[in-house]
């Protein structure tokens, strides 16, 4: 049960690294904020990357499993 909520909560916390970063990237190169927009949104977009290995199942499963929760995020 442990293992089920440490890998919902890390696939809460990198859909939320994911959809922040990219969204902080978007506004600044297309909305024209400033650049501290873009460089926090790159900084979470790595941290999205460091988050996404904390998965304690194996790399296949993670992914698939991944992919519906974030189109489920991003639907939110």
């Amino acid at each position: 049960m442990m293992n089920v909520l440490k890998s919902i909560t890390v696939f809460l916390l990198a859909g939320l690294f994911e959809i922040g970063g990219g969204y902080l990237v978007w506004q600044c190169l297309k909305e024209g904020k400033p650049i501290w927009y873009g460089v926090a949104g790159a900084l979470i977009l790595a941290m999205y990357g460091v988050v996404a290995t904390w998965q304690t199942v194996s790399f296949g499963r993670a992914y698939a499993s991944y992919g519906g929760i974030f189109i489920l995020m991003s639907l939110i």
